[in-house]
Formats: C-alpha cells, structure tokens, sequence
C-alpha cells in the first residue's frame, strides 16, 4: 500500500523532490533493476495526454533506496494555483519470469501556490 503525501508546489520555480525507500525493517530498499514513474494530473481519470510527467530517476547507487522527481520552472509555471492536482509514484521491475511487478509507493495531492514575479 502506498503512502500518502500531500505536496506544495510554487508556480514558475524548479521542484525537486527525493524519497527514500526502505523496507519493512528499516533497511534501504535496494533499487537495483528497478525503474521509476511518477505523473500528477488534476483528476484520477485524466486522458494519458494530458497527464503531467515527473523527470524520475533511481539514484546511484540504487542500493541506497533513493527516488529523485523533478519538475522544471517552464512546467510548473503552467499549473494552474486554483486547482489541485493528484499524483502518484511507482517503482518497477521484472521478476525470475520476466514479469513486470509495478508497485506504488506514494500517492497524494499536489497545492500549486501562486507567483508573483
């Protein structure tokens, strides 16, 4: 089950976010062959296109269990401050099979505060 977050972000600035994934016992979730997808969009049941993506990367070494997201200044100055916006993360990889595992790991709202610059 994915944790839930709720994030401020200001219009028109650059966002970096960095999570750190841990396992049950508190140890580093060893991201190795692990991919990472995160996008927000203003509704759950949003059109593909019109889904904001997160520039979102395994740290190295992913044995550190570090997720990095980030959004540009030219992006976030086209969110608009009097909506808010979900979001979500997911990790990836395949297993012995072959088989793509997908699970979530975060989850939440996303505040846009106004610029004035």
């Amino acid at each position: 089950m994915a944790h839930y977050e709720e994030l401020t972000i200001d219009k028109g600035t650059d966002v970096s976010v960095e999570l750190q994934l841990v396992n049950l016992d508190g140890s580093a979730k060893d991201l190795t062959g692990y991919s990472v997808s995160a996008k927000m969009a203003t509704r759950y049941d949003e059109r593909d296109s019109d889904k904001i993506p997160f520039t979102s990367i395994v740290a190295t070494p992913a044995d550190e269990g570090i997720v990095s997201l980030s959004l540009t200044n030219t992006v976030s100055d086209t969110l608009n401050p009097k909506k808010r916006y979900v979001y979500d993360v997911e990790i990836s990889h395949l297993d012995s099979d072959s088989n793509t595992i997908v699970e979530r790991v975060l989850e939440g709202i996303i505040s846009v505060t106004p610029s004035v610059t």
